[in-house]
């Protein structure tokens, strides 16, 4: 089991919606309302509408060496998973299914039912009931399916790397997934716009996630007249919320890695019924912050070490930014404020 810094084995248990709520999986970056979470620890990458940001890595363990084959078929294999659950209204259990199967990818086609009940905490009927909601006969058909569409493996040999190589290789798909789901720069364009129109603008990240709610308020305050930010959880989160909604804020960021701290899903919650809108990065379309978020924007994390690792939601962190100032018309007379002072203070040096 992992850490609260990001460390990912296995599958835990999350908040999910009330029980027989079924649930829409939603594509990225689509609002996605009421959906029920997934309940997965480490997210290794689910994306983009269901079918963009795929495994982070497939089932390499950090002690471990193989060869760049075996995470590129995992990345692949996960963005076929998320294909096929697009579209599908899953209850929680079986959203929770779905994560476990995109967080192992490269293992799913060759799991039993019995092994992936286990894997992702459920009963080994659910599972059935799972591979019936996707339009199978049974999980021996759904198994079968996705052994037919797996990639063929490489000679062995070809294409080694070692543990180091193979988590940066990692990182590299992730980013690649990333791309591919930016192709569409709609959800960005319209997340940038929530935030920019947002007085003052909330970030909120806790635990794994705060280094990248810091990061963006640290830039965001360069273009943005007030941003504040929430890494702190306790009942302090609350009282800060009501006080940014009495000063007018519309909208809340919020970036969530895994693990998922339970204070961020309760805060999200609290932040919507207070009237916020809230986007999130999250490490994948069925992280258990996705039933708190309107809208929400994946970016898978590499797991292959011992700790998680995050270039994809830093990455789209700074596209949001970007976004951000797009909408902000006196973005670029701020900047050269700030470097006018800079350069008065002799703040940086050349």
């Amino acid at each position: 089991m992992s850490t609260d810094h990001g460390v990912s084995d296995g599958v835990s248990g999350a908040r999910t919606a009330p029980a027989g709520e079924d649930v829409a999986v939603a594509s990225a970056g689509v609002p996605v309302g009421a959906e029920g979470s997934a309940g997965a620890a480490g997210s290794g990458g689910a994306g983009g509408s269901v079918a963009s940001t795929g495994s982070a890595a497939s089932t390499g363990s950090a002690a471990s060496t193989g060869s760049l084959a075996s995470t590129a078929s995992g990345a692949s294999t996960a963005a076929r998973l998320q294909a096929l659950f697009e579209g599908h209204r899953l209850t929680p259990t079986q959203r929770r299914i779905a994560h476990c199967m995109v967080r192992r990818a490269a293992d799913a086609p060759f799991l039993s039912s019995v092994e992936l009940a286990e894997l992702a905490g459920v009963s080994q009927p659910s599972v059935t009931r799972f591979a019936v909601a996707l339009g199978f006969d049974g999980y021996p058909a759904l198994r079968k399916h996705l052994r037919d569409v797996a990639p063929a493996e490489p000679e062995a040999g070809e294409g080694s790397y070692n543990e180091y190589q193979q988590a940066v290789q990692s990182e590299i798909d992730n980013l690649r997934h990333l791309a591919a789901l930016l192709a569409d720069p709609a959800p960005v364009v319209r997340a940038g716009r929530l935030l920019a129109d947002s007085r003052p603008l909330l970030v909120l990240g806790l635990r794994a996630a705060s280094a990248q709610a810091r990061g963006f308020t640290y830039f965001a305050r360069k273009v943005h007249p007030d941003v504040r930010l929430l890494d702190e959880g306790g009942t302090m989160l609350a009282d800060r919320v009501d006080a940014a909604k009495r000063a007018g804020a519309t909208a809340l960021l919020c970036f969530a890695l895994p693990r998922h701290p339970r204070e961020v899903v309760e805060g999200l919650e609290y932040a919507q019924e207070a009237g916020l809108t809230v986007v999130a990065v999250a490490d994948s379309a069925f992280a258990p912050i996705a039933r708190h978020s309107d809208l929400l924007l994946p970016a898978a994390v590499g797991t292959g070490l011992a700790f998680d690792t995050a270039c994809a939601p830093m990455l789209l962190g700074r596209v949001l930014l970007e976004a951000m100032c797009d909408a902000l018309p006196d973005a670029q007379a701020r900047l050269e404020e700030f470097d006018a002072k800079a350069s008065e203070r002799g703040l940086f040096v050349e």
